[in-house]
């Protein structure tokens, strides 16, 4: 992501972020924000659902939030473009996807191309979809986790930027695989936040980048940060 002109590197980014349920995600961005662990800030958090409970990190957090329920729209379209124009409200940097459970159309992530990150709970390109810790343990996976991205019209399928690796203990359920997942997402998503908006890594649509170098394999969080 390329610095606006009339801006410095160490501008606070603005991240925009979407959900649609408890919002852990959101909760350990906000954590990384408060703590100067990540140069940014959160400045609006958007939800589909009204009765999502990471409403609440926002609201405890004192950070603008507002609900567009899909169920209001006639169309997936109808409702992308006035989350579009809610988004661009807030003038983001970054729009983060934290456990927002909607496709996208193709014409709103042409939109914010190089400017949304997600989230998913395996491997990529491995797993993607639903199911992704019941469809591991059937295929005897000896390790599992979670990929952050930037989005692209395929599903859980534009360039991986970071990933956490989970062992897979022969014990596991779904719920217990799912769990231990979810507290490295709690570290990873931060860390690959902070890289995407320091400048260290950079992607306009063309080619991924680390440092100015093509990155030809996603980082490994546990090989390549300390204590994040």
């Amino acid at each position: 992501m390329s610095v606006p002109a009339g801006q410095s590197a160490e501008t606070p980014k603005r991240l925009v972020v979407l959900i649609s349920g408890r919002g852990s995600n959101l909760g350990a961005l906000i954590e990384a924000c408060e703590q100067d662990r990540i140069p940014a800030q959160i400045v609006g958090v958007i939800s589909n659902r009204p009765d999502a409970a990471g409403l609440g990190f926002a609201e405890q957090h004192h950070i603008p939030h507002r609900v567009l329920n899909h169920r209001d729209y006639p169309s997936r379209e109808a409702f992308d473009a006035d989350l579009a124009t809610a988004i661009e409200d807030y003038a983001p940097d970054l729009v983060i996807l934290a456990g927002f459970m909607r496709i996208l159309t193709p014409g709103f992530v042409d939109r914010f191309t190089g400017r949304m990150l997600n989230i998913h709970p395996s491997l990529l390109p491995k797993y993607r979809g639903l199911d992704t810790h019941a469809r591991a343990l059937a295929d005897g996976e000896p390790e599992h986790g979670a990929s952050v991205h930037f989005v692209t019209p395929e599903l859980d399928g534009g360039p991986v930027i970071m990933q956490a690796r989970v062992p897979v203990d022969p014990n596991d359920t779904p719920d217990t695989l799912a769990a231990r997942v979810q507290r490295a997402e709690h570290r990873l998503y931060p860390e690959a936040v902070r890289r995407v908006c320091s400048g260290e890594i950079q992607w306009s649509g063309r080619i991924l980048q680390a440092d100015g170098s093509p990155l030809e394999a996603p980082l490994q969080l546990d090989e390549d940060t300390h204590d994040v």
